[in-house]
């Protein structure tokens, strides 16, 4: 006896008629098929929950993530301290610390000079001012000194009256060897007492003289003018601008300035310390460099 499973043909037809139907189904719809995604409690099979979602809709909640994500980011890396770290950003901060340096050193150099005002103040104020620097005299003592200083005897005003015609014969003839030499009318003094270890040459981008002393000296203003310019250097000095009248000069290697942006200084005042025993001076007019020693004599 043979057997044979009839049922076999019906099951192979009804296969490859399921086939037949899926290749015919479009990719889009595919996409649009919706899923139940169920929760179910592993122990009592009871579901807790679901959620209908299709291959579409998490290929639009997949682009919809990344576009927040991207626009979260590129908000972090614009408006946080984040940026510094991307190439291109590091010059911005470099000078940006600089300048801060500047300010840091400024405020600095300007509370000690504030608390040595206010360390004098109080010790006048409390009598405990060093004895060398206190004279305990009475008004009538005061007098005397005074009358006694101020009176010239005859042999004095006889004295005084032939230097100042000595030296009046002598200013004029250096006057005239001045008005010979230049070509101006400003009454120009040295900014410092020292030797010119530099001299002008623009042709080295040498725009002004470099002068040295011997000591630890004072810069003081070569013409009435204004500060135009009061600014911390690379180098650890400071450099001051004046616009006078017809002429600019500029002072480099300051320790510490004593005059502000603004403040109008007259010939001989002084306008700040020099360091390291080190003056570079320079002299412009209408926009151009001028030789100092043609000016002035040092």
């Amino acid at each position: 006896m043979v057997w044979r499973n009839d049922s076999a043909k019906p099951f192979n037809q009804l296969t490859f008629c399921m086939k037949s139907d899926i290749n015919k189904t479009s990719i889009w719809k595919r996409l649009r098929h919706t899923y139940r995604i169920s929760i179910i409690n592993e122990k009592t099979l009871s579901e807790h929950g679901h959620l209908r979602v299709s291959v579409w809709g998490g290929i639009i909640l997949l682009a919809i993530v990344f576009l927040l994500s991207w626009l979260l980011f590129s908000l972090v890396i614009a408006f946080t301290p984040m940026r510094n770290y991307l190439p291109g950003y590091s010059g911005n901060i470099r000078h940006q610390l600089m300048e801060e340096s500047a300010k840091i050193d400024s405020m600095g150099t300007n509370l000690e000079l504030q608390r040595q005002y206010l360390n004098v103040i109080t010790q006048a104020i409390a009598g405990e001012m060093p004895t060398d620097s206190i004279q305990s005299l009475d008004s009538m003592q005061i007098i005397a000194k005074e009358e006694l200083l101020t009176t010239k005897s005859k042999n004095e005003e006889d004295f005084i009256a032939q230097y100042e015609a000595n030296e009046k014969d002598n200013l004029q003839l250096f006057e005239a060897v001045i008005s010979a030499n230049t070509s101006h009318t400003n009454n120009f003094i040295a900014p410092t007492h020292g030797a010119i270890t530099q001299t002008f040459s623009p042709t080295n981008n040498q725009y002004g003289v470099t002068i040295s002393t011997y000591s630890s000296k004072s810069a003081v203003a070569v013409l009435d003018g204004t500060i135009i310019h009061n600014a911390y250097e690379i180098n650890n000095t400071y450099s001051v601008i004046i616009q006078h009248a017809q002429f600019t000069s500029i002072y480099q290697g300051l320790e510490q300035p004593t005059k502000q942006i603004g403040d109008n200084v007259t010939v001989g005042q002084v306008i700040g310390l020099i360091k390291d025993q080190k003056l570079q001076f320079q002299l412009w007019q209408n926009g151009k460099p001028v030789n100092p020693q043609d000016y002035i004599v040092f």
